[in-house]
């Protein structure tokens, strides 16, 4: 569990819910419908010695100068953490003008980094593409793949095109098309098109900075004024009534491990910055209080956008169960949160996973691939 969020085990919150008080509901069997034995939480253990990780330099690089530097910082201490309690030598550095050196004098260079970057830079691919320049393996999505997942229309339409996912219907404004257009006028649009409530973000970033929810038609030009301070374009989405559920996947040794879905519960609806970070006011129950069939089918939607987005290593995808039991795709992050109020350590921890081996283990499993080679 975190130390201050509220996290909850579905069976003991709110029997309303379909399959509250089931039983399945609580157990960690329900990590993966088909997990191997080696990645049940029970027997997973790290397969390197202690010499070996001792003698591993783990480089994390986290910070950077986006709006999401602080929830950087803090997700890399906390995994680095995690990593120096299983034994491994482990190293931080700033994304700054410096870490080039870092990386390529050898008195220095790590044997694999693990980049907790949060917005541009960390996953755009940017920083990824320097790694594979530099040869030097990372854990995380390449390059390619974090572009597709970090713009959320082109995302929403892969996984809709090739995965055959539901995703709320949107459409995407540049902030000069207002301008030249004429803000009353496009805004009325919208509003005759997509209806309300609709759900105004930037098409790329995170952390839900710029993010807000719109009831009324006037509160959109202060919606557009938040969201355009975090990007000149903006995805305006009509907004699915149902239950906010994220999934989080890792792949070990090849073999994705989906922990369970996790349901969050905010007192005003909408999981904005201050809901993902301040510990206390929002709610998350794991497993998410949803009915078997519907808990198999977000897990292999959550597995299906992964894959078609050819995300690997690790990812969250966030959806709206909408009230037929659809799971709405939003979002796959390629570098989730990993604070003490971050969702899939939040997950892997109900799960009854050991943090710090499940971290080495997704180590040695990107170690054993041997990805040095660039563009291997």
């Amino acid at each position: 569990m975190t130390d201050d969020s509220k996290v909850a085990s579905a069976a003991t919150h709110d029997a309303g819910k379909p399959d509250a008080t089931s039983p399945a509901a609580t157990t960690p069997s329900m990590t993966s419908p088909s997990v191997s034995a080696s990645l049940d939480p029970k027997h997973m253990a790290m397969r390197t010695s202690a010499q070996e990780r001792k003698a591993t330099d783990v480089l994390i690089v986290c910070g950077g100068l986006s709006h999401e530097r602080e929830i950087s910082v803090r997700s890399g201490h906390r995994v680095g953490g995690f990593l120096e309690e299983a034994g491994w030598t482990v190293h931080f550095h700033d994304m700054d003008s410096t870490l080039l050196d870092y990386l390529s004098d050898p008195s220095t260079r790590p044997d694999i980094v693990w980049p907790l970057l949060h917005g541009a830079n960390g996953e755009d691919g940017s920083i990824r593409d320097v790694l594979e320049l530099v040869g030097l393996p990372y854990i995380g999505s390449r390059a390619k793949a974090s572009r597709t997942a970090w713009s959320k229309p082109i995302a929403k339409n892969v996984v809709r095109k090739l995965g055959g996912l539901s995703t709320p219907h949107s459409v995407t404004l540049p902030e000069s098309l207002f301008r030249e257009l004429g803000v009353s006028k496009v805004i009325g649009l919208l509003v005759d098109s997509l209806g309300l409530p609709l759900f105004i973000k930037p098409t790329m970033g995170g952390s839900a900075l710029g993010c807000t929810m719109v009831t009324k038609a006037e509160q959109l030009p202060q919606a557009l004024v938040s969201c355009f301070a975090y990007g000149d374009v903006a995805l305006v989405e009509r907004a699915i009534t149902g239950t906010e559920v994220s999934v989080s996947i890792l792949d070990i040794d090849g073999e994705p491990l989906v922990l369970s879905p996790l349901e969050i519960v905010t007192p005003n609806g909408t999981y904005d910055y201050d809901a993902r970070y301040t510990p206390g006011p929002t709610d998350f129950y794991v497993p998410a209080r949803l009915d078997a069939a519907t808990m198999s089918t977000i897990r292999q939607a959550a597995l299906t956008a992964h894959r078609v987005l050819s995300l690997r290593d690790i990812s969250r995808t966030d959806f709206i169960v909408d009230d037929q039991g659809v799971p709405q795709f939003l979002e796959s992050n390629v570098t989730p949160g990993m604070t003490d109020t971050s969702l899939l350590p939040q997950a892997a921890d109900a799960d009854a996973y050991h943090l710090p081996t499940l971290y080495s283990r997704l180590v040695e499993s990107v170690l054993a691939q041997h990805r040095a080679v660039p563009y291997a």
